[in-house]
């Protein structure tokens, strides 16, 4: 296997991390002369760096094991590629998005690109269509990926494909969990300005229909810039309106200082669920104690019931492995970005060329396989180019364990193989 890793303007931190998974790499796959026959190259885009770094935390030491895992190649119909990967940080940006996007499509002329996130997704995904380069991607909910592109879920796209949960499923889970208190049903939102945001925004299709459908009044600060760290109008806002919930749309770097504001003004909620904002433990750490009873979605944890593909692992097995290698708790992108792999590798072994963008693009478009994050099922999706996967709901919960706080399955409605771990309470009682 050779291997093509180009990153640019790492912070410090992600530097070190990088440089140990690069360690690894080399020493379990040393660089291959390119064989005179066949290499199925494969790219690779990323948030390794940059504000969407939580969701890239374990991306480092996946790939590492993903090398590992085609040092040999892969053996095909009776024949053996050899496998190039090149990788790509896009560094939570756009416009880096679309320059490494056209990197992988044009310059590489990468067979498969495989993208762990969603501004990545959404940069690369005409151009690859156009040029008919089969690419699969995930840990953006479907409608987010398809809807900014001008797509429709009875047609899809040509060459792109994504697998993920819906937005409806994710607001499904907040609007039961939230069923579950005693409360006086009015919630305060507030939305990045963001594609992520807008989806969520949306008054029939996202949260605040959700609400209204559940018998809930929503109090909205409307959306916010990116560069923001004063929520205080926001807050102020929801005090007024004596708002018993907190939810919307923001990244762990705009939660740490909204949260911070909340408690500084006053407002004690029972609940607080705000999408992608604390879906990680490492963000949490920095509120200390006032993070306890934070409840969210929640794509995937060592309780799934599932394994790899690749690897064999039960989901507990793979989050014990990054917790003894790593010495920092599991997270939840460490199941997504290794079922990326699984799925890629599946689509590649479920076609009849591997070589030919036709033949992988109907080995992607009629593939149904079991991941380590449960099924992935194109071909039998009502959405053309979606593989819908299940979510369940949780609650972070300082147990007095190993870890400060402990993401605790309390809603399991949606993927009922899914083991609860406790009940929903309020956050004054957590």
């Amino acid at each position: 296997m050779t291997n093509n890793d180009t990153r640019r303007g790492l912070s410090r931190r992600t530097a070190l991390q990088y440089g140990a998974a690069a360690a690894a790499s080399t020493m379990f796959a040393p660089n291959l002369v390119r064989a005179a026959g066949s290499t199925i190259k494969i790219g690779y885009i990323g948030s390794l760096s940059g504000i969407r770094a939580a969701f890239g935390e374990t991306e480092d030491w996946t790939l590492a094991r993903i090398k590992q895992h085609l040092a040999n190649g892969l053996s095909h119909n009776g024949k053996t590629y050899q496998v190039e990967l090149v990788i790509r940080d896009n560094q939570s940006d756009v416009n880096r998005s679309a320059t490494v996007a056209q990197e992988l499509v044009l310059r590489e002329r990468c067979n498969l690109i495989l993208v762990q996130d969603g501004a990545g997704a959404l940069a690369v995904g005409e151009l690859a269509d156009a040029r008919r380069v089969p690419t699969i991607s995930t840990m953006v909910p479907w409608q987010g990926w398809m809807f900014p592109r001008g797509g429709n879920p009875v047609e899809g796209f040509p060459y792109t494909f994504h697998f993920f949960s819906g937005t409806d499923t994710v607001l499904a889970n907040f609007v039961q969990m939230f069923d579950m208190l005693d409360t006086n049903k009015t919630v305060g939102t507030l939305y990045l300005d963001n594609p992520g945001g807008q989806g969520l925004m949306h008054p029939e299709m996202g949260l605040p229909g959700a609400l209204k459908a559940g018998g809930y009044r929503e109090v909205t600060a409307g959306k916010f810039q990116e560069a923001t760290n004063d929520f205080s109008s926001a807050i102020a806002q929801f005090r007024d309106a004596d708002t018993d919930i907190l939810s919307g749309f923001m990244y762990p770097n705009h939660f740490i200082p909204f949260w911070n504001q909340v408690a500084q003004a006053g407002l004690s909620p029972k609940a607080g669920a705000i999408a992608a904002a604390f879906l990680f433990p490492g963000p949490l750490a920095a509120l200390g104690a006032s993070a306890n009873g934070l409840s969210t979605e929640v794509w995937w944890t060592p309780r799934f019931p599932f394994g790899s593909s690749i690897t064999g692992q039960s989901a507990a097995q793979l989050a014990a492995d990054w917790e003894s290698e790593t010495g920092r708790q599991w997270t939840q992108p460490l199941g997504y970005g290794h079922a990326l792999w699984e799925v890629g590798l599946a689509a590649i072994a479920n076609c009849a060329d591997p070589l030919d963008p036709d033949s992988l693009r109907d080995g992607i478009a009629s593939l149904n396989t079991e991941t380590v994050i449960g099924p992935v099922n194109f071909a039998q999706s009502p959405i053309k180019s979606v593989a819908t996967t299940g979510i369940v709901g949780g609650q972070w919960r300082a147990l007095g364990g190993a870890y400060p706080l402990e993401l605790q399955v309390v809603h399991n409605a949606g993927m009922p193989a899914v083991p609860l771990d406790g009940e929903m309470i309020p956050m004054g009682a957590a």
